[in-house]
């Protein structure tokens, strides 16, 4: 079991948005916070858990809900 601490809802958005903002959220995050990112923006479900690796962030989970075009990705802010 995870804690959330913050919820980003990208939902609707297409990149370069999700990216973007997720990037400005996490910078104005604590280390050891966790982010939820809400997407359903397939080339975001790939490029979110990249450019939070790159930063050095740790991507918990990147999981697809069954049956729709959204994702939730997890972030742990280091």
């Amino acid at each position: 079991m995870v804690d959330i601490t913050e919820t980003l809802d990208c939902l609707g958005d297409v990149c370069p948005y999700p990216d973007v903002k997720s990037k400005r959220k996490v910078k104005k995050m604590k280390s050891g916070e966790v982010l939820k990112i809400l997407v359903d923006y397939p080339l975001s479900a790939e490029r979110i858990p990249e450019t939070m690796t790159s930063l050095g962030h740790e991507v918990l989970s990147s999981e697809k809900e069954e049956g729709e075009s959204k994702w939730t990705i997890l972030i742990k802010i280091k």
